[in-house]
Order: structure tokens, then C-alpha cells, then sequence
């Protein structure tokens, strides 16, 4: 059987993920499903990076030590994950012995290669990307990443001789024109690596928390050094390790675009120095913006996944992630881009197919398909090998929407075969009563298989159409080569209809319009009110209103100004600056250590040449002014709801 080993980048535990970082893993796990589904024998690993300054600096700050603050977080990436119906075979902490293990063994490599010394590091250093930044790289002195200053940094560390893999890289990348995806990353890689490669710090010093380094414990193993070598660690490497033998090197890691220089420039010199194998492919995807604006915890505009899993299920939010946007390419969620996606895609599309289909057998054929039903000569159906190979030849190059257009020209054929065959009026003639069970089974072969085809981007929903048509065993069960036949919906077995797949959303009544033929879809209602009124606001509008709780760390008036106040708040995140107009009513002292509740998402503006990242929320009764609070200590950036 053919193996298929995919990774995510681990993430930073200082805090829970945004829709962003979701994104890449459910695009992991859609093309571990698909290619579980392909016949190969997957192993997909995810997992936490947690020797991180930033994380210990949030431990810190929550009162724990790094690893009890790492022991708290794990569990809630977990149960977002599995919530998102993240498929992981293995979830590897950089904490556990086995990483340790695999980290020393590989730093003891390169070091008996010769690629290892010591020297004094001056240079720039960004405590948001936890990565030194090269002057040219600074953009009008300021991360790129983080449009922040970085540190001016001086001390002695453990450098890797990268400069050395030049050369090499270069021409590695060259005869694998698929080592890095897609096109326009490997394009930037190649020019980097043209423009001249240095050396690289790969130890702190006057850390504590950390891997030693091997042979000099007054170093740790700086972080990118040591989050890298996950990908082998979680394989076992450095002790007996059957999993790397069976499956290392890795068939894709799927990364962000601004993490390529680590995955697609370092981690292979490093394997290089090991005398190691280097991954197959690297696959840096593109961002997902919110209206147009990169989505930061310090701008407040982060999107959590959760808010919309918990709403509309895990099922839609992974269908508009994978079909909306080119894999590879940058995206742009909004709430009524994801509602249009939502309504025709799923609701109009596929759930209405599954519907209606279920809805006429159970009226016209006692909800059994007939023992005697047979696929027209121009079944729907038979578009299933053409449908298979167009999204089988996507998916392996990792089109993940193309794929799904593939499925989604057959489920639209199918609804157009219900309009076109008029069911309800074969119904209505007995000599035709052959041809209406004809029809009908055809269809619901057509909805088997779509179940078959989007299992990997809705797994659920996929489930629930299997189950309904009562097939045995489950969805996921299915394995398809290039002579499968479309999976033919038993006879003679009764089905069950159950609720609507994909209720519409923005209608505000609750009936259900039939005609002839078509079932019942539902509805869910984005409003409250049952009448409209001018001065009334939508709830989607309130629901756009990110509140959340904060804790100020320092309170200060702005000079020059007689009312504003500047607050520096913990929000859960990376911290933020607000200006709130207190000055005249409250004094600094009375709100350090104290919380507040603030706007989290509020479009950042400047004041008095200062940019304010949020507004706290405040009541006024008889000229003196009162901070919201929480009643009790709640942790920074704790949504309001």
C-alpha cells in the first residue's frame, strides 16, 4: 500500500487559534481524507510548539509556570480541532521526551558534521516572530511580519553553517520542481537563496525554558531550531524508530506563506547535515483575510472558528474555507460571502438534491428503493468515473477547489435531471411506475457517491447522507481506484429522511414552501425580531461586535490631551494600546491590575498622533462614569456573549 505522511506547522499555545490557522488544518485534513479515501496509508501529524518566549512570557502573566500553562492550553487546540473534525493521527508537544530526544540526536549530527560553532550574535531579533531579521529585511526598520521594532540583540550563541547549503538547495530545488508549492513560493526561495545565505543562531542563551543544548545546558535550543525537527521527532527519531523507517521522508508539509524561509531554506540544510532524506514537498498556502485586512490580534479583527462551528456546524465553515478559495492563494471571509457560499452551494445545491430525493421515494415508493429499479440508459450516474478522475487528478495536485467544482458539476446535474424527468408527474401515470423507480435510484447513486467525494470537506454531512440512504457501515469506509463504480444505493431497504442537511440561512420564516417534488429544506433565522423596525439593529450586526475582557497592565493620561487616557490592556493575545476619553473621571491608578471590558474588533484609528486598538466599555449617570467589569477574575481575552 502506498504511504502518505502530511504535516501541519505546530502552533504557538499563547493562544487559541483563529480562523486562519484553522484554515491550514482543515486543508491538511482534507487532503488526508482524500487521499485515505485514494487507498494510501496516511499518517497525518499536527501538534503544539510550547519552548516559546512568548509562551512563557503568557504563563507568566497567568500566575503558572511555562509547562503547567502548556498542560492548561493543549486541551482547548485539541477540542477546536476535533470540533473542526480534524482527522490527526498523532499530535506531537514539543515538551514530551520523545521531541527531546529527537532534537538532541539531530543537533548531535549536524554538530559531528562540522556545521556547528559558537560565535557572538548581533543582529535584530522579533520577539513576535520569535526570529532573527536580517537588515535588509526590516522594512523602514519594522518586522514585516509584525510592523514592529525589533530587538538589538548582542550574546554568544550556537550558530549552523547555512551558508554552506547554498549551493546545494539551489540545486535540489531545481531538479524537484515540486519540493516547493506552489510556483509563486518557490520563485521567492529561489531568489532568497540567490541573494546570499548567513549563518544562523541556533541556541539562546539565559533561558531557561527550553531544550538544553546538547554539550553547553547554559544554552536552550532556540526555538525554530528546535520546533522544526517535529516532523521527524513525532516519528520517533533518535531512538527506535520503525515510524521513520516506514514513513520519513514526508510527502507535504503544509505551512503558511510567511513560514517558508524556516521550512523551505533551513529544515532541509539541517537534513542535509544530518545526512538525512528532505521532505518531497512544501507547501506554503496564502492567508485569509478578513474584509481585506490580514486578521491580527493586535487589530482586533480576528475571526474565531468556533463562533461559526458553534452557529452553522464544523461542516460549512470547512466547505466555504476549501471551495472558496485556490489553495496556495490568499482568501477573504466574510459573514456574507459565507452566507451566499452557503445558501447555493449547500443549501440550494447539494442539500436540496439529498432532500428532494429522499423526500420522493418516501412518498412515491413507500421510502424503498424498488428491488426491480434499474439506471436509465442516460443515467446521471454514469458521469461518475469522468467525475472521479477529473477530482482524483485535483486532489493530487492539491487543488482542493477544483476538486470540489469536479463534484459539484454532477450534484448540479442532478438537480437539473429532477427538473428536466418531473418526477411528480411520472408519479401520476401507474405504467410509468418502472421508469419513476429508474429515475429515483439513479439519483440517490448520484447522492451516495457525492457523499463518497465530499467526505473530505464536509465529514458529517457526508455520514448523514450515507446513513440515510442505509448504507451499510460508514462513509469513510470507502476506497476508490480508477475502476470504482459509483456506490449503488440499496434496493429493497428502507431509508430514513432525517432533518435537512443545510437549513437556508437569512430567511426569517419559519414555513416551508413546497411544490411537487421538492422536500422540505428548512430554514435558520439570523434575526430575533419578528418585525422590522428602522432604529432596530440586526443580531448578525451585534454579533459582528467583538467583546471581550482585558486586564490593564499600565494607565497613563496623554500628554497634551485633557481627557484621553492610555491604557495598556492584556488581551489574551500579544497585548494592545487603547485611548479611552477617562482622564477627567478616573485615575491611572485606580486601573492598573484592574479589568475591563473593551471592543475587541473596533477599526483601529489615531488619536492625538497615537493609534488606539480597541474602545472599553463604560456607563455615565449624573456626570460620573463607570468601567464595566467582570465580578470576578476572568482570563484576558475572554469573549463576551
Amino acid at each position: 500500500m502506498r504511504k502518505f505522511y502530511i504535516t501541519t506547522a505546530i502552533d504557538y499555545v499563547n493562544s487559541l487559534p483563529h480562523i486562519g490557522t484553522a484554515y491550514e488544518k482543515i486543508a491538511a485534513d482534507c487532503i488526508a481524507r482524500a487521499k485515505r479515501l485514494l487507498g494510501y496509508e496516511v499518517r497525518f501529524c499536527m501538534g503544539t510548539d510550547e519552548h516559546s518566549v512568548n509562551v512563557k512570557k503568557r504563563a507568566l502573566e497567568s500566575g503558572l509556570d511555562p509547562k503547567s500553562f502548556c498542560d492548561l492550553m493543549v486541551p482547548q487546540f485539541v477540542g477546536i480541532w476535533e470540533k473542526l473534525s480534524i482527522s490527526y493521527d498523532d499530535f506531537i508537544r514539543t515538551t514530551e521526551p520523545r521531541h527531546i530526544t529527537g532534537v538532541t540526536a539531530l543537533f548531535r549530527k549536524i554538530q559531528a558534521a562540522g556545521d556547528i560553532y559558537s560565535d557572538i550574535y548581533r543582529g535584530w531579533y522579533c520577539e513576535g516572530c520569535e526570529a532573527f531579521i536580517r537588515e535588509k529585511d526590516l522594512v523602514e526598520g519594522m518586522c514585516p511580519n509584525h510592523q514592529t521594532k525589533p530587538a538589538w540583540i548582542e550574546e554568544r550563541n550556537y550558530f549552523f553553517r547555512l551558508s554552506r547549503y547554498g549551493q546545494r538547495l539551489l540545486e535540489h530545488i531545481r531538479a524537484n520542481p515540486g519540493f516547493i508549492l506552489p510556483e509563486t513560493r518557490r520563485n521567492e526561495i529561489v531568489r532568497l537563496i540567490e541573494d546570499g545565505l548567513d549563518d544562523i543562531s541556533v541556541s539562546r542563551s539565559g533561558f531557561d525554558w527550553g531544550i538544553p543544548l546538547p554539550g553547553d545546558p547554559g544554552h536552550v535550543v532556540y526555538v525554530w531550531f528546535d520546533a522544526l525537527i517535529n516532523y521527524i521527532s513525532a516519528l520517533g527519531y533518535g531512538g527506535e524508530a520503525p515510524l521513520y523507517e516506514k514513513y520519513w521522508p514526508a510527502d507535504i508539509h503544509i505551512i503558511g506563506k510567511d513560514i517558508t524561509r524556516f521550512h523551505c531554506v533551513i529544515w532541509p540544510a539541517m537534513l542535509m547535515s544530518a545526512g538525512e532524506p528532505l521532505p518531497r514537498s512544501v507547501f506554503g498556502h496564502g492567508f485569509i483575510y478578513h474584509r481585506g485586512e490580514k486578521m491580527s490580534k493586535s487589530l482586533g479583527n480576528v475571526v474565531s472558528p468556533l463562533d461559526i462551528a458553534d452557529r452553522f456546524g464544523a461542516d460549512p465553515l470547512r466547505f466555504f474555507l476549501l471551495r472558496e478559495v485556490v489553495f496556495g492563494n490568499d482568501g477573504d471571509f466574510t459573514y456574507e460571502r459565507f452566507v451566499e457560499r452557503y445558501n447555493s452551494d449547500l443549501a440550494n445545491d447539494l442539500g436540496n438534491l439529498y432532500s428532494r430525493v429522499v423526500s420522493m421515494i418516501g412518498r412515491w415508493c413507500g421510502e424503498i428503493i424498488p428491488d426491480d429499479a434499474e439506471l436509465p440508459a442516460d443515467a446521471v450516474s454514469l458521469a461518475w468515473p469522468e467525475t472521479v478522475r477529473v477530482w482524483t487528478e485535483a486532489v493530487e495536485r492539491y487543488d482542493l477547489s477544483g476538486a470540489c467544482d469536479a463534484l459539484w458539476e454532477l450534484v448540479r446535474a442532478a438537480n437539473r435531471r429532477v427538473e428536466e424527468r418531473a418526477p411528480w408527474n411520472l408519479a401520476k401515470d401507474p405504467a410509468r411506475k418502472g421508469e419513476l423507480a429508474g429515475v429515483l435510484y439513479d439519483l440517490a447513486c448520484v447522492c451516495a457517491g457525492a457523499a463518497v467525494l465530499v467526505e473530505p470537506y464536509m465529514p458529517a454531512a457526508a455520514e448523514k447522507i450515507w446513513t440515510g440512504l442505509s448504507f451499510p457501515g460508514s462513509v469513510t469506509d470507502v476506497r476508490l481506484d480508477s475502476g470504482s463504480a459509483i456506490p449503488r444505493a440499496p434496493k429493497g431497504t428502507r431509508i430514513e429522511k432525517g432533518a435537512a442537511l443545510f437549513p437556508r440561512i437569512g430567511d426569517t420564516t419559519d414555513s416551508l414552501q413546497r411544490n411537487e417534488g421538492a422536500a422540505a429544506s428548512g430554514t435558520v433565522s439570523l434575526a430575533d425580531a419578528a418585525e422590522f423596525q428602522e432604529d432596530f439593529i440586526d443580531i448578525d450586526d451585534f454579533r459582528k461586535v467583538d467583546l471581550r475582557v482585558g486586564t490593564v497592565v499600565t494607565a497613563e493620561p496623554v500628554e497634551g490631551s485633557g481627557k484621553l487616557m492610555r491604557l495598556r490592556i492584556d488581551d489574551g493575545m500579544n497585548g494592545r494600546t487603547i485611548l479611552a476619553g477617562i482622564a477627567n473621571s478616573i485615575a491611572p491608578e485606580e486601573l492598573a491590575g484592574k479589568q475591563v471590558v473593551f471592543v475587541a474588533n473596533l477599526k483601529p484609528r489615531k488619536m492625538m498622533g497615537e493609534l488606539s486598538r480597541g474602545m472599553v466599555l463604560a456607563a455615565s449617570e449624573g456626570g460620573s462614569l463607570f468601567l464595566l467589569r467582570p465580578t470576578g477574575g476572568v482570563s484576558p481575552g475572554t469573549k463576551v456573549s
